[in-house]
């Protein structure tokens, strides 16, 4: 089956967003057994970059650790990994990816403060989590931000599929000849 026709069924995404939801509660209770109480691989002994003007812009000025600078990319593959298994590649499954991995990173964080025996919900705080520099109301700000472009990736991963030659002209193939 074409990956694109897959891609539009809502069963599809349904499932697609429980088995993200799962993975992301399994990888926080790995996280929750690597790091202990301190969360941004505080305690890991790893490399660590503290501030760059490239952490502001693109990590959201947190610190870069060795840890983090390997399980990102690691993750990233593995959800890519279907589509390598597959042979099959579409601009619609990859901004589908792109989504779950997204919502990955932000429920996996969630979870990890929720869970974490040195957290708990109570204090998912900017006082008591100083790795989330920005804060919109309940949460950090990068919640929201990726929240929102995953958002509008998983509607673009929904379109229908438009033919190159139609979405140029605008026609219907019944109109095609006809002036």
């Amino acid at each position: 089956m074409n990956i694109d026709r897959l891609l539009r069924r809502p069963q599809i995404l349904i499932l697609t967003l429980i088995g993200v939801l799962a993975l992301a509660w399994l990888f926080a209770n790995v996280e929750i057994q690597i790091e202990g109480a301190a969360g941004w691989a505080g305690n890991l002994p790893t490399w660590r970059i503290e501030s760059h003007w490239l952490l502001d812009i693109f990590w959201g000025g947190r610190p870069l650790t060795g840890y983090h600078a390997w399980v990102f990319p690691c993750v990233a593959l593995f959800f890519h990994f279907p589509l390598l298994f597959m042979g099959q590649f579409s601009w619609r499954a990859e901004a589908r990816i792109i989504a779950c991995i997204q919502i990955f990173w932000i429920v996996e964080d969630f979870i990890w403060f929720v869970l974490n025996p040195a957290f708990g919900l109570s204090k998912f705080t900017p006082a008591d989590v100083p790795w989330h520099i920005k804060w919109l109301g309940p949460a950090p700000l990068d919640y929201w931000t990726f929240l929102g472009v995953a958002a509008v990736l998983l509607a673009l991963s929904c379109l229908p599929h438009k033919p190159a030659r139609q979405a140029m002209i605008g026609a219907r193939p019944s109109q095609a000849g006809q002036n």
